[in-house]
This record gives structure tokens, C-alpha cells and sequence, in this order.
């Protein structure tokens, strides 16, 4: 068994010492499962996600959006949450309101509210989910709303507010969000 095991090791030590260190420097076996940096190619949020004491008074598994803070909490048992860093809307983009998640999509398409388009021209008029769509990894739809709570690319814009009114996190973030919250979860935008 260990000789099943050293073979691979051995290579991977012989072709980092080829290199002069930079395949080991560059390396991260989370690849190897489809999971590591180069996968979401976002990087981390400049926000990390934590586990926090919460006080407010919703049930566990509500959402909260407080966008003052910028920051999105998943509320959980005994007086706590999970606290996530995001991207909220720009000056005249940002909203308050209670809804709940209509939809939930996977490397979701995005096609540009008409609203969007009539400030945007130069936008496409749709995008095919992948790497490269504004909406990242995942997107959960807010009821009737145009907004979402979805991924970013741009994991430097988590803390600031630069978009028209969705909610962005770092592809890792809403990815784990994603995993914890399904179809019909309350959603309390604060907007202070």
C-alpha cells in the first residue's frame, strides 16, 4: 500500500525540483477535485466568512441582508449565524424589503434587465453560464424582484457598493450559501 502512494509522491517531488519549486509554488490539490482556486477564479473574499454571535429576532435559517454593513448573515441555532462579506448596490441601486428565494441556478445565464441595457448599451443581451458571467457560480432569485444573490468574479468588489441592486459574493461564498439554503427561504433586506 505505502508503495501505491510514494510513486505518485515521488513524482510530483521530482518534477517540483525540476522546476525549481514554481510547480510546487503554483500547485493546490484542491484542483484536483474541481474545487480549488482555479475553478472558481475568484479568489477569497478580502471578507472572510465566520461564524458569529447574532442577535436579531429571526429563525434560524432566515437570510438578512443588512446592506449598511455589507454584509450577509445566515441566521442559525442558538443565537448565532454565519456572517459573509458582499457586494452591495451602488448609490440609488440599494433597496430594502422581505421576500423569499424563488429559484436557485447553477452557473446561471444572464440576461441584462432592459433597465440595465438603457444605462449599459454596450452590454450583451445574453450570456451563457460559466466562468466569465457576471453572475459566477451560483445566483438565488429574490421573488418577483430583478435581484439576485449571486457570485462575482470580482472578489475586490465584496465590501463595496458597485452594483444595480444585486447582491455579490465571492464564488466560494455563495457557493457554500447556496449548499445551506433552498427554494422558499426568507429573505429580510435591511436597508439602513
Amino acid at each position: 500500500m505505502i508503495r501505491f502512494f510514494a510513486a505518485p509522491i515521488a513524482a510530483i517531488a521530482l518534477l517540483s525540483t525540476a522546476a525549481g519549486g514554481a510547480f510546487a509554488e503554483g500547485f493546490d490539490s484542491r484542483d484536483i477535485m474541481g474545487f480549488g482556486p482555479s475553478f472558481f477564479r475568484g479568489g477569497s473574499s478580502p471578507i472572510p466568512r465566520t461564524t458569529v454571535y447574532y442577535t436579531g429576532n429571526y429563525a434560524p435559517g432566515t437570510v438578512v441582508v443588512n446592506t449598511s454593513e455589507r454584509r450577509l448573515y445566515l441566521v442559525l441555532q442558538n443565537g448565532q449565524a454565519l456572517r459573509y462579506g458582499i457586494g452591495v448596490g451602488r448609490d440609488g441601486f440599494r433597496w430594502g424589503g422581505v421576500h423569499r428565494i424563488t429559484a436557485k441556478k447553477e452557473w446561471p445565464d444572464w440576461t441584462p434587465p432592459s433597465q440595465m441595457l438603457a444605462r449599459r448599451p454596450d452590454l450583451p443581451r445574453h450570456m451563457k453560464g460559466g466562468i466569465e458571467n457576471p453572475l459566477g457560480a451560483r445566483a438565488m432569485y429574490l421573488g418577483s424582484t430583478l435581484y439576485r444573490i449571486h457570485g462575482s468574479n470580482e472578489p475586490e468588489t465584496i465590501g463595496q457598493a458597485v452594483s444595480s441592486g444585486c447582491f455579490r459574493m465571492t464564488n466560494e461564498d455563495v457557493s457554500d450559501l447556496y449548499s445551506r439554503v433552498s427554494v422558499g427561504t426568507k429573505v429580510v433586506v435591511l436597508n439602513n
